[in-house]
């Protein structure tokens, strides 16, 4: 066994997921994805690690595990009932290599800057400056960025810093909640970045939109959920469900500005591509919608899975990215660009094959 194979052994999850006084927590990732990024991250022995996001408390656990005796964990989390939920089963497990507080991930968490690593358990809207600034020259960043100014079209992303500038070093795909600026209900479903319509009866509907700018009142996102809602065309594409992160990463990866996001009766996800007058997206199930069977938006998405097709379905981890410096209105830092494969393989299969 490997020394991160003993932590991860060592630290029971539902200790903290499940705990047996505090009840279950629904604030919580995959204990195999944590395991990943945790690995992605490189912990050392005395190392100083920052993590964004304290959810359970099991991650920093982990961490601290890993950082040992001479280093130390900093844990911040936007709600304060499950910071003071983590320390009180850090303490009851002897877990005493871990601070956590109330803070706004944001901007980091000065007072105990500088950091070796940063591991952030949700999604930015962009790789803030604060993180940057506030890790050591050749640490490390693992955090959930998007490569689309839409809801849960992200990659994990890992980042070392040298100079004072972030460089990417790997990408794979995955998916962890908007980070918020106050706690979230947690019976809440709708994400609360990006979303530019939402049709809450009789259970939420929302659409969100690459072209919002050019839709200040809304009125075009409300059309183009209302087609997907009740579509004039329905038929079936090929097998997607393992692929899915693959045709988003794709799609986001074009930079076309009618990408559109869709969530129908909070139970299925879509992705495709509407206008003012038009819509059609493909379903995590394989079904295809449009408002008809030659709409503009039907003949876009068809084109775009003819070329994700061709270019072989990429995994996330294939694709190139690079940030690029954002220093506008709101957050300061850095936004995530994926970018379309350049060299298309040759494949014989039958690109447009619906059933």
């Amino acid at each position: 066994m490997t020394d991160l194979d003993d932590v991860f052994g060592a630290v029971p999850a539902a200790a903290y997921t499940h705990h047996e006084r505090y009840g279950e927590t629904v604030h919580r990732s995959v204990p195999e994805w944590i395991q990943r990024e945790v690995t992605s991250l490189q912990v050392q022995a005395g190392h100083c690690v920052l993590e964004i996001g304290t959810g359970s408390g099991y991650s920093g656990a982990l961490l601290t595990q890993l950082c040992g005796p001479s280093g130390r964990v900093t844990s911040i989390d936007i709600s304060d009932e499950l910071i003071d939920r983590a320390r009180a089963i850090h303490a009851e497990r002897g877990v005493t290599g871990v601070d956590c507080y109330v803070a706004d991930g944001h901007e980091g968490f000065p007072p105990a800057a500088p950091f070796d690593r940063v591991v952030v358990w949700c999604t930015p809207p962009r790789l803030p400056r604060a993180l940057v600034d506030q890790v050591v020259d050749g640490g490390r960043i693992v955090v959930c960025l998007p490569i689309a100014r839409l809801p849960s079209i992200t990659l994990i992303t890992t980042i070392t810093v040298a100079a004072g500038q972030p460089q990417v070093q790997a990408v794979t795909g995955g998916i962890y909640a908007q980070s918020t600026p106050t706690a979230v209900d947690d019976a809440v479903t709708v994400p609360g970045r990006w979303v530019d319509y939402c049709d809450p009866q009789p259970d939420p509907s929302w659409i969100a939109i690459g072209w919002r700018a050019d839709d200040p009142d809304g009125s075009g996102a409300r059309s183009g959920l209302n087609q997907l809602l009740h579509p004039g065309h329905t038929e079936t594409y090929r097998d997607l469900e393992a692929d899915w992160r693959s045709w988003s990463a794709f799609t986001a990866a074009l930079a076309d500005p009618s990408l559109s996001l869709v969530s129908l009766r909070n139970e299925i996800r879509g992705i495709g591509h509407t206008t003012a007058t038009s819509a059609a997206v493909i379903l995590t199930d394989a079904t295809v919608i449009a408002d008809s069977p030659g709409s503009v938006s039907m003949a876009v998405l068809r084109a775009w899975l003819t070329r994700w097709e061709q270019a072989g379905r990429p995994a996330p981890d294939g694709f190139s990215t690079r940030l690029v410096p954002y220093d506008g209105a709101g957050l300061p830092g850095w936004d995530l660009h994926a970018l379309p494969p350049t060299a298309p393989r040759h494949d014989t299969r039958k690109i447009s094959e619906w059933r």
